[in-house]
């Protein structure tokens, strides 16, 4: 074997071992929790020492980052790449709707440890990073209601921060139950969940009329 392959099958051997870290800490952290993981158990799955973990991350908490960064940051370029398109808006609802789920299919774990913000409570450094990222996701979504509204295709429901918050609280909550191997297919909570922001729950023959009113909303006043 010449040095130049022996140093080829080093860096290779470094990789693996390093994806195999993050493989592992995931599992772990999905499993029992981030607070609850200590690099020792996280060297003890991966067959290494805790010492050999250094070498790779410098503590628990990148290797978080490393975990959940790579997931939000394609989540975001995914919405980027439908809000800029040329779609109308009601497919653009869907795409985005389809963008979100379907993360949870191909990258489930990562998904719901990216989502589980207890798990970030002891990685403020991590918080603040990620929290960079899920605001940029966030103004998107407000940005493709608040179009969407503009434009007479989306109904005024409401404040388009407030809707799209809404939405996003309902497709983060498969953080919570998702399971890819026990729940229904995930291209059926796409069709599910799409047609129940786009059309709602109750029939337009059911819903009862409202008497109408000239009265204008007061905000509500945050209490000082």
């Amino acid at each position: 074997m010449t040095v130049r392959e022996a140093e080829k099958k080093k860096v290779k051997k470094s990789v693996l071992r390093r994806e195999s870290i993050l493989q592992n800490a995931l599992e772990i952290f999905d499993r029992q929790g981030f607070a609850n993981t200590s690099l020792d158990d996280i060297a003890q799955e991966t067959g290494v020492k805790r010492e050999a973990i250094y070498y790779y991350f410098k503590n628990r908490a990148e290797i978080l980052l490393n975990i959940i960064r790579p997931q939000s940051e394609s989540l975001v370029e995914g919405l980027r790449k439908i809000v800029t398109s040329k779609s109308n808006y009601h497919h653009k609802l869907y795409l985005a709707v389809e963008n979100h789920l379907e993360r949870f299919d191909r990258k489930c774990l990562e998904m719901t440890v990216s989502l589980r913000d207890v798990y970030l409570e002891d990685a403020r450094d991590v918080r603040r990073e990620m929290d960079k990222i899920w605001r940029s996701y966030e103004t998107m979504w407000t940005a493709l209601i608040d179009e969407g509204q503009s434009k007479g295709v989306f109904v005024q429901c409401g404040d388009p921060k407030m809707v799209a918050f809404g939405i996003l609280g309902m497709l983060n909550w498969l953080a919570r139950w998702y399971d890819p191997k026990k729940s229904i297919p995930i291209t059926e909570l796409i069709e599910t969940y799409f047609n129940l922001i786009a059309y709602g729950l109750v029939k337009p023959s059911a819903r009862p009329k409202r008497p109408a009113t000239t009265s204008r909303r007061v905000p509500a006043q945050r209490p000082h």
